[in-house]
């Protein structure tokens, strides 16, 4: 991975509207990250990029076990934005662009982490999902597949900006169960949509939201909401301005409040 990132960026490792003229006055994103292996497991099968010249931010949750686990979503954060910066201006291209751009790299992603799975045995059934931003010229871009999330903090109120592709989601929207069931649900982690399926090619969710200065997002596997509540989430990023600070409360948060999987946090924060 090191090479990669060294070869890349020389390092190791909606439309605007006259009434919000602060909306894409941005001349700067702070940044705060981690990620954790948590109490119960032996490795941590997420990963996650963050890009020195912040055009793009991508958290990945790695499934199958121990070496599958971790290579599903190491190919997620190496694989995607390889494709990004081989095929964006990331000055000024149309919003059009850049959404098929990023879905033709979820898409190609997926069809290498299937191959690799069909071929080598030891990573039969390994898949990841894959939670992300992408800056455009302080146009933003989010998305997912799986059940990693993007969120955003505006005056005061969290919103969850993606939705899961979970079978605890699908009964949701069905009105099969509430939002609060989902919460503690039997199947609340089984995924019908991740990389690594044929189903996993189907993004078509990538999309274009409004920015604003003061706006906070977090982009986060569910290591993250397993052991931490919106209310929680919510008040760490009001509370506190640092974001790398912010990412560490809420990694504690989510860890001391029982959560059983591997825990990554991004923070950032938009400056006017």
């Amino acid at each position: 991975m090191s090479n990669f990132w060294g070869k890349l960026f020389g390092v190791a490792r909606q439309p605007a509207n006259d009434a919000h003229p602060e909306k894409h006055a941005v001349s700067k994103i702070r940044c705060g990250h981690l990620s954790i292996t948590g109490n119960y497991r032996e490795n941590n099968e997420d990963s996650y990029v963050v890009d020195p010249q912040s055009r793009f931010f991508i958290v990945a949750d790695g499934m199958g076990g121990q070496s599958a686990g971790e290579r599903a979503s190491a190919m997620a954060i190496e694989l995607v934005p390889q494709r990004l910066v081989d095929k964006l201006n990331f000055q000024n291209d149309e919003a059009e662009k850049v959404v098929m751009v990023i879905d033709d790299a979820i898409r190609q992603t997926n069809q290498e982490i299937m191959a690799l799975g069909e071929s080598d045995p030891k990573y039969h059934n390994m898949g990841t999902t894959i939670a992300f931003l992408v800056n455009v010229g302080g146009r933003y871009f989010i998305g997912n597949v799986g059940d990693s999330r993007v969120y955003r903090l505006r005056d005061g109120q969290l919103t969850q900006l993606t939705t899961d592709h979970s079978l605890t989601q699908a009964l949701v929207d069905a009105g099969t169960i509430t939002a609060e069931e989902a919460v503690h649900h039997r199947y609340k982690n089984v995924l019908y949509r991740y990389l690594g399926t044929k189903d996993g090619s189907n993004t078509g969710n990538s999309r274009e939201m409004d920015v604003f200065a003061g706006d906070v997002y977090m982009i986060c596997s569910d290591g993250v909401t397993d052991g931490a509540a919106p209310d929680v989430i919510r008040q760490v990023l009001i509370d506190q301005p640092d974001p790398q600070a912010a990412a560490e409360q809420i990694i504690r948060a989510a860890q001391d409040g029982g959560s059983k999987d591997n825990i990554t946090c991004v923070v950032l924060v938009i400056d006017g």
